[in-house]
């Protein structure tokens, strides 16, 4: 079994809690980017808030009126340096 490992509970479309963070790309009021142990992850939707963050255990917590999560490249856990991002 693969050691890594990220927990995703979604309760009533409004609270997300999230464990396997790995960074945080960006986010605003309407979209959080950001990387877990198993690729990128996107939340979609309005007002949300970043509540809860812990960088040491890897967890965050995201509140407000989540519309929709969308994973992306399965090989991005963390963030490039400038020459990553140029060669992507």
């Amino acid at each position: 079994m693969d050691a890594k490992k990220s927990v995703l509970i979604l309760e009533n479309r409004s609270l997300l809690t999230l464990s396997g963070v790995t960074g945080i790309r960006a986010f605003d009021d309407r979209t959080v980017m950001l990387y877990t142990v198993i690729g990128e992850l996107s939340v979609m939707g309005k007002a949300l808030i970043l509540d809860q963050l812990s960088t040491s255990a890897g967890e965050i917590r995201v509140e407000g009126d989540i519309m929709a999560l969308r994973y992306g490249d399965r090989d991005r856990t963390g963030a490039d340096g400038m020459i990553g991002r140029l060669l992507r």
